[in-house]
């Protein structure tokens, strides 16, 4: 896979067991494993293709350690990086609290990086409404907030999965064909149009 041509780096960020993993091993594998899984120590790279119109975006994911031990090392990840995920569960209270700590470490070193608020493992509180300790508005308001998309998934329904990362491609693709769109030598917009929509992405 190291070969292979990323157009995106995307990092997964968020506190231990809120379930980054589950999410990756889900949408690259479209599995779920039961069990426990083991920690991820700094981080596990994974590339996909994924289709944006008549054109295939390929995303790189950096899938890193939740571990507050691992804090340091989990910059160097994000460092670059076109998105962020970050993770919490829907059960936890405390893990959006660390999500906003995620998110004030972005805007403060990568102020370019599109942020996504994803709250993980929503078929447990679909089962069990009492299970919710995070509430749905209030992540809402958050994310209106700092201007962020919000996604609820379930890695082992699959739930909103697609959905998340499809919108992270087309988001990039979107920014991307604006960027070359205008910097095509300050040639008229309406003119250029076609071309640079269509152009091949290169990171």
């Amino acid at each position: 896979m190291s070969g292979q041509r990323v157009d995106a780096k995307v990092v997964m960020l968020g506190k231990e067991y809120v379930g980054k993993t589950s999410l990756v091993e889900r949408y690259v594998h479209n599995r779920f494993l039961v069990g426990p899984y083991q920690n991820t120590i700094g981080a596990a790279f994974v590339a996909k293709p994924i289709h944006v119109g008549e054109k295939i975006v390929t995303l790189g994911i950096w899938d890193t350690a939740g571990s507050e031990r691992y804090e340091a090392m989990s910059r160097i990840y994000y460092r670059g990086a076109k998105a962020a995920i970050v993770c919490y569960d829907l059960t936890d209270s405390s893990s959006f609290q660390r999500a906003k700590f995620w998110v004030k470490e972005l805007q403060n070193c990568e102020e370019h990086c599109k942020i996504y608020l994803c709250g993980t493992k929503s078929d447990l509180v679909e089962d069990d409404r009492s299970m919710r300790k995070v509430d749905f508005h209030d992540v809402q308001d958050y994310a209106d907030e700092i201007k962020a998309q919000l996604f609820e998934t379930s890695s082992k329904s699959g739930h909103n999965v697609d959905e998340l990362f499809q919108k992270v491609a087309e988001d990039y693709d979107q920014l991307y064909s604006f960027q070359q769109m205008t910097e095509e030598k300050g040639v008229d917009l309406c003119q250029k149009k076609n071309s640079t929509f269509y152009a091949c992405c290169h990171h």
